[in-house]
């Protein structure tokens, strides 16, 4: 399993999942600008067989139909409208000898999902940050939702490695234990004292 980090906008991370022994591939929000997504597909020829939005926010979809129309096999995946497949909370999909595993996060977006790959690493987009969580002041959100989302982040093993969604933080990535302890949104133990962060 191999998952690489690319900018796909001013601080907009994108994320393409790539099995080595089949080439398949799933490319994590293409962003404003998948140019060098694109790239990285092309040169470890791969096959793209999952376009995945872990919200619908434009900063992350705005590419969605470049990637589309270059690799045009791919399967949209989301869990709230405009996809061709929509996914249920700890639902498992296979991308070669990969898993993949989908865990619904609403609170910044109704339609929010984190991703599990191969118990190694989680996608968390926009619901979880390096340090903090996603805005919960814009239309769609909740902080009653993004409270109980991070406490089902929460529930998940230490050794997780975070990849958001932006390089908001002090470091690109860091364990979900250390996030646990340092980030104040997730060591929140109720929802007034989650209300009360900055």
């Amino acid at each position: 399993m191999s998952v690489e980090r690319i900018r796909v906008g001013r601080d907009n991370f994108g994320y393409l999942i790539h099995c080595p022994g089949t080439k398949k591939a799933a490319l994590v929000d293409p962003g404003m600008d998948a140019t060098g997504a694109l790239d990285l597909i092309g040169s470890h020829g791969l096959e793209l067989a999952y376009i995945i939005n872990t919200h619908h926010h434009g900063d992350h979809t705005a590419d969605n139909q470049r990637v589309k129309k270059a690799h045009p096999q791919a399967l949209l995946i989301a869990n709230e409208g405009d996809s061709d497949r929509s996914v249920e909370d700890n639902e498992i999909i296979a991308l070669g000898d990969v898993k993949m595993k989908f865990i619904t996060t609403p609170g910044h977006t109704p339609g929010g999902i984190c991703i599990i790959v191969d118990d190694g690493v989680i996608l968390t987009g926009d619901t979880l940050f390096i340090g903090n969580c996603g805005r919960t002041d814009l239309p769609g959100s909740s902080d009653e939702q993004m409270f109980e989302s991070l406490g089902k982040l929460a529930a998940l093993p230490d050794e997780l490695i975070v990849y958001p969604g932006h390089d908001y933080g002090s470091k690109p990535v860091d364990t979900l234990g250390n996030q646990k302890t340092e980030n104040p949104t997730m060591a929140a133990k109720t929802l007034d004292e989650f209300l009360r962060i900055p």
